[in-house]
């Protein structure tokens, strides 16, 4: 066993949240497909690290570009509530209370599930369900600039955003506890969703569109309600989505 998961292995002991299999890899094809593998031999808790897929994924089966260098990380969690929309954004949201993470200023969460901040995209939350009760959810983290920008989304990372020499093994035990507490979050009814959202809501009362795959919709971003849907304020008042993709107009 290497430096490193020896040293992962004794944060996560020390929290008491070991899982049963802890794997930290130099490349794979997908994090969330190694999850996956392991679920389906009957795997219950696991933790998947690599410092760069080759087939990374986002939302929508979109592609996810995982250079060498950041934090490509999944894990299984298995849920009391069934699973919706409410899942991504607890765990948006405790991930922005991680220890290392506390001195950078203005950090977002871009609805539904982008890290985000003023200066751009940072990371993003892939919830993958396997059934009403279980769910794939990989996070990947820039921790270094990407060398080419991505040509329809602005990015940054934690460096360009003032984390200086970030400790990467301290930042994914931290994100896997953050992820296991969001999940007791989502299960205890997601009190006050809205009010804690909102206050690290990107777009927040700026006019927005509203992408979903029949029709794009314009509007001010009103925030979400506590069920998790996203509020947009038209002429025709105000209506409320559950899926589809968010984009300032103001930027």
């Amino acid at each position: 066993m290497d430096s490193e998961s020896r040293s992962l292995r004794q944060r996560l002991s020390e929290a008491q949240q070991l899982p049963e299999v802890l794997i930290l890899k130099k490349s794979t094809t997908s994090t969330n497909n190694d999850v996956r593998e392991l679920a389906q031999k009957g795997t219950r808790t696991v933790l998947v690290c690599s410092e760069m897929q080759t087939q990374g994924r986002g939302q929508h089966q979109r592609s996810w570009v995982s250079p060498a260098g950041n934090i490509y990380l999944s894990t299984l969690l298995h849920t009391r509530t069934a699973l919706d929309g409410r899942l991504a954004l607890e765990i948006a949201l405790n991930i922005l209370q991680i220890a290392s993470f506390r001195s950078l200023p203005h950090l977002q969460i871009k609805w539904p599930n982008d890290l985000y901040s003023t200066q751009g995209k940072w990371g993003g939350i892939l919830v993958e369900p396997l059934n009403a009760h279980q769910a794939i959810v990989g996070v990947g983290i820039n921790l270094l600039p990407l060398s080419q920008p991505l040509p329809e989304q602005q990015t940054t990372s934690l460096t360009q955003l003032g984390l200086t020499q970030p400790d990467r093994i301290q930042i994914i035990s931290e994100l896997y506890l953050a992820i296991q507490q969001a999940c007791q979050w989502f299960d205890h009814g997601s009190h006050s969703l809205a009010a804690r959202f909102n206050h690290y809501a990107a777009f927040l009362q700026q006019h927005v569109a509203f992408e979903q795959s029949d029709q794009t919709i314009t509007g001010k971003f009103l925030g979400v309600a506590d069920d998790g849907s996203i509020q947009i304020s038209t002429d025709q008042g105000i209506s409320a989505y559950y899926q589809g993709r968010l984009r300032s107009l103001t930027q």
